[in-house]
């Protein structure tokens, strides 16, 4: 049963007048895509030249707006065929538009009379929101007149692009012909994605809510087979069990006790007592390298332990995809050329189980990259047969890890089985008392930066000259989400910056959750025999945050007691905040927007956008605002949300660009004071047409 759409939302109200938020007409922005250099222009200009166009323009009808039953306002554009409704529609233009230029006449004289009474600072933004508001309204009216041409709909990619994730493709990699190239490269060159909306699988369904999602999946959403799941040779891949339509995970399996024994086996080499004191020890964050399908992950959530996923891309039977299928962190990510997109020391632990990677090759290059992101104190997990060689070949292997190991200043801790456990130093002066000559060289400052962008793999030490070089066991979690003054200051912010960002994002979640959580936690879509979930058992699990600044909507998030975790993503042309978000104990990432983020289609349950439309039309722009909707409709999962938080020319262009991709959409009014708007919009469940 449905319950009231209505709740408390503080702060926010939604444009237009009635008794009901939920159930209120919106003023909808329609499509005016090649207009948008008009708007740019003088607002003067469009508020003598629109009205006159209209006044004398005959050719067009106006759209009749419908209100759904979710609360949404659906622009629906139909052209009248009979004469007298043709006539009818146009006296209501006519009437309206001179309605609105008397009210703003008006607004105007009253504005001039209390001229005296107002600051000069008062004046000037109440007459600035007044012609915004004219000219909006002005040009609500002329896009009505249109007519549906300007709302051209997007085309759905073929049926061969359901699991297609751009610079990724295989084939392309092949026709370079270079003999180093791999399916598992990124190459995003221009061009790389398709300017199309990607549809699910036929049989797709809606994720089960989290946490049953966590355990059990259906097979139609993934791109992987009953024989690839037999023939899965990992830890974690073993431990699956697959019937007609579901894959379900479970704990144990007959190659090993199962991950609960394993994690526990980790921490009593580490010296801990089991996983639940990795916390105590200074472990919050761990970069799986090559996960299976996420179980170890998936086990240590519950120890309030945050596990990012990393594999290489897999045209079928993807690591990742199935990771966040299962709610859980992952991205494609791979050794083969590159660095990680992520700072140096960012990660508590590394975890590589049977993942693939020979760490002997290259000159122990791949062992650099894993010294890189990974914090002073930090512990290093290897199990691998390797690690009990046998013969010559394996036990050369093992030996050139052990001393490249020793070169890079992890001490061993302990070896048991086919798992061992280093620790990487926390002092900086184990490399200058290494014997000279003896492993990779220190970086240079210049060679160690920040924001290494899947920059190529450097063979010295990084992250040596960082002030951020605090041993994993002095910043231990939850404390470190909440920096003190010293700590605020190692990242050039000042303390009342941060705490300004924390109490404001501390609102926003609170509101935004308020304007989600009718439709949430009621029966749309409505699903025959379920019952309405209490929280926190809901629809939202997997958050991507496009432009996370300080990681506040995370940290407002978590403390609001949401079940979710959140893709902490730092734009490249922005200011780089990302060592911040992940000292501060989250996860992260660095992106370039105008390229294709490393992920499979239909991943994210919503998807968060404050400032990036700003951020990106302020600068050289590389690609438009319709190449970024594209991209968020591809990582979007059906019935998933959108929230923008941007200046108002950007949300109405973005208003315009949702009915071409078939979005829901509303625009909700923050405070009267504000110059920013939201827009809340759905992505609506498109199944595939039969041919």
């Amino acid at each position: 049963m449905s319950r009231p759409l209505h709740r408390g939302i503080s702060g926010l109200r939604i444009s237009g007048n009635s008794r009901d938020l939920w159930e209120s007409q919106k003023k909808y922005k329609p499509g005016k895509e090649d207009l948008e250099r008009t708007r740019s222009s003088d607002h003067s200009y469009l508020a003598f030249k629109l009205p006159f166009s209209l006044l004398f323009s005959d050719n067009t009808t106006p759209s009749k707006y419908s209100v759904n039953e979710n609360g949404f306002a659906c622009d629906t554009f139909n052209t009248g065929t009979a004469r007298s409704r043709h006539k009818l529609a146009w006296l209501l233009l006519r009437f309206s538009l001179v309605l609105i230029i008397i009210l703003a006449l008006t607004g105007s004289f009253w504005w001039t009379i209390s001229i005296s009474s107002l600051s000069r600072g008062q004046i000037v933004h109440n007459y600035r929101r007044l012609q915004e508001q004219l000219v909006s309204d002005l040009w609500d009216i002329g896009e009505l007149s249109l007519g549906s041409s300007r709302l051209k709909e997007m085309e759905f990619c073929s049926e061969e692009s359901e699991n297609y994730v751009p610079c990724f493709n295989v084939s392309e990699h092949l026709a370079l012909g270079s003999p180093d190239t791999s399916e598992s490269d990124r190459h995003c060159d221009r061009g790389s994605t398709q300017s199309c909306l990607v549809l699910p699988p036929v049989n797709y369904k809606i994720p089960l809510r989290w946490p049953t999602g966590r355990d059990v999946i259906w097979v139609s959403n993934v791109k992987i087979t009953a024989q690839e799941v037999l023939s899965s040779g990992s830890l974690t891949k073993r431990m699956m069990m697959l019937d007609e339509e579901q894959i379900s995970f479970r704990s144990a399996s007959l190659m090993f006790d199962g991950v609960e024994d394993y994690s526990h086996q980790i921490a009593e080499m580490i010296g801990l007592r089991n996983e639940s004191n990795f916390i105590q020890a200074g472990i919050r964050t761990i970069l799986d390298i090559g996960c299976g399908y996420g179980s170890f992950g998936a086990h240590l959530f519950s120890k309030q332990l945050l596990t990012m996923c990393i594999a290489n891309y897999e045209a079928s039977g993807s690591q990742v995809q199935l990771t966040l299928e299962r709610g859980l962190p992952a991205m494609i990510g791979s050794f083969t050329s590159k660095q990680l997109p992520y700072p140096s020391l960012s990660f508590d632990m590394l975890h590589c189980s049977r993942c693939g990677i020979d760490w002997d090759k290259k000159d122990g290059i791949y062992l650099i990259e894993a010294d890189r992101v990974l914090k002073p104190g930090g512990y290093f997990v290897w199990t691998s047969p390797i690690t009990n060689a046998r013969n010559k070949e394996n036990q050369k292997r093992w030996n050139f890890f052990q001393d490249f190991a020793e070169s890079l200043c992890w001490e061993m801790l302990s070896q048991q089985d086919e798992t061992v456990v280093w620790k990487k130093t926390s002092k900086r002066n184990c490399y200058s008392s290494r014997k000279s000559g003896s492993g990779p060289s220190l970086c240079s400052r210049r060679h160690d930066i920040e924001c290494p962008y899947y920059r190529p793999l450097e063979a010295c030490i990084a992250g040596t000259h960082s002030r951020r070089w605090i041993p994993v066991e002095e910043r231990t979690w939850p404390s470190r989400s909440h920096l003190n003054n010293n700590e605020i200051a190692i990242y050039g912010l000042h303390p009342e910056e941060f705490m300004e960002d924390a109490d404001n994002w501390k609102a926003a979640a609170t509101n935004y959750w308020s304007l989600l959580s009718p439709l949430i936690f009621s029966d749309h879509p409505k699903r025959p025999g379920e019952e309405d979930p209490s929280p926190p058992y809901n629809m939202l699990r997997n958050v991507l945050d496009m432009n996370a600044h300080l990681g506040g909507f995370n940290s407002a998030l978590l403390e609001a007691g949401k079940s979710v975790w959140v893709m902490n993503v730092v734009p490249t042309n922005g200011p780089n905040h990302l060592p911040l978000i992940l000292d501060r104990g989250f996860v992260g990432v660095l992106h370039d927007w105008c390229e294709a983020f490393p992920t499979y289609p239909r991943t994210y349950d919503l998807v968060h956008m404050q400032g990036l439309l700003s951020l990106e039309t302020g600068q050289r722009r590389r690609c438009t605002s319709l190449d970024i909707f594209i991209e968020i409709d591809r990582l979007l999962r059906p019935e998933g949300w959108v929230i923008i938080r941007d200046t108002v020319p950007l949300i109405e262009s973005a208003r315009t660009l949702t009915t071409r991709f078939k979005w829901e959409a509303r625009v909700v009014d923050i405070d009267s004071n504000s110059d920013e708007r939201l827009l809340i919009c759905q992505k609506p469940f498109l199944k595939k047409q039969a041919n």
